[in-house]
């Protein structure tokens, strides 16, 4: 490239990167303020302070926070296990097997990936109040697949069209059945597109308020997102602007890290499931 080219592409990308970072620097700012600092209008804090942290992991905030950080941790972990395992079994039936309805399965998925979430909560909310779901985990984690079961066959179908058929056919030739070629030589090979489904099923799960905040009423099952709108203050007059950054930031932490150890494996399971070979 022509050095007025890399200056182009360097300006872009700082702006890209102010552009998506400043707001997570307001709100690590925002966290780190006392009440009486939030009107100030200054971005930094004038004084730092960990009051906001301290309320909702040690003080009055913590009987709200830290059972609904429980909820959505429990809550992802099932869900992302669960569609993972649907998703690579689906997934390696459409990519080997040949059989009618293939494409509607694929379409069918697509479909409800795209569908309006807040467009059945209200009859979700009604089945799930006669037969007894309602602000339990199973009521979360079956509304999640719907989130999660989608874009994961998606992902792993592209992935496994990529790998060799003849190494399937190799280890049935050396007397493995289906299952065990499957299992010992396909799903080893399929890791980095597991792996890469796995994280980006969790961060759907991790980041849902629509069905956190319709089907819970608790905090025997409300996740963290549904958590922080029921945040209030010290007093009626107080805004609790404060403790919902810092609640904010430590839910944000552990998918940040995520993303930060495992880049390459991210970067490596979506590259290869969607470049043909």
């Amino acid at each position: 490239m022509s050095g007025r080219l890399k200056v182009a592409w360097a300006a872009i990308t700082v702006f890209v990167l102010v552009w998506a970072l400043l707001p997570v620097l307001s709100i690590v700012a925002t966290s780190f303020k006392l009440p009486s600092q939030l009107n100030l209008g200054t971005f930094w804090p004038t004084t730092w302070t960990t009051t906001n942290y301290e309320q909702i992991l040690t003080g009055s905030a913590k009987d709200l926070f830290l059972p609904a950080l429980r909820n959505s941790i429990g809550i992802s972990l099932i869900a992302t296990f669960v569609a993972v395992v649907l998703a690579t079994l689906a997934a390696y039936a459409i990519a080997r097997l040949d059989f009618p309805g293939k494409r509607l399965v694929l379409a069918t998925a697509l479909g409800v990936s795209i569908f309006p979430v807040i467009s059945i909560v209200t009859p979700l909310f009604n089945l799930w109040r006669n037969i007894g779901l309602y602000d339990t985990w199973l009521g979360l984690i079956i509304p999640y697949l719907s989130l999660t079961l989608p874009i994961s066959i998606w992902t792993l179908a592209a992935f496994f069209r990529q790998i060799p058929w003849e190494l399937e056919q190799a280890a049935q030739v050396d007397g493995a059945t289906s299952w065990q070629a499957f299992r010992k030589a396909i799903v080893p090979l399929a890791a980095p597109g597991v792996f890469t489904t796995a994280l980006i099923a969790f961060f759907i799960a991790w980041n849902d308020f629509v069905y956190g905040i319709s089907l819970t009423s608790t905090s025997a099952a409300r996740p963290v997102p549904a958590a922080l709108a029921f945040f209030t203050g010290a007093s009626q007059f107080e805004e609790p602007t404060g403790a919902i950054s810092a609640a904010a930031v430590v839910v944000t932490v552990p998918v940040v890290i995520l993303v930060l150890l495992f880049q390459r494996q991210i970067v490596s399971g979506l590259t290869q499931g969607a470049v043909k070979g």
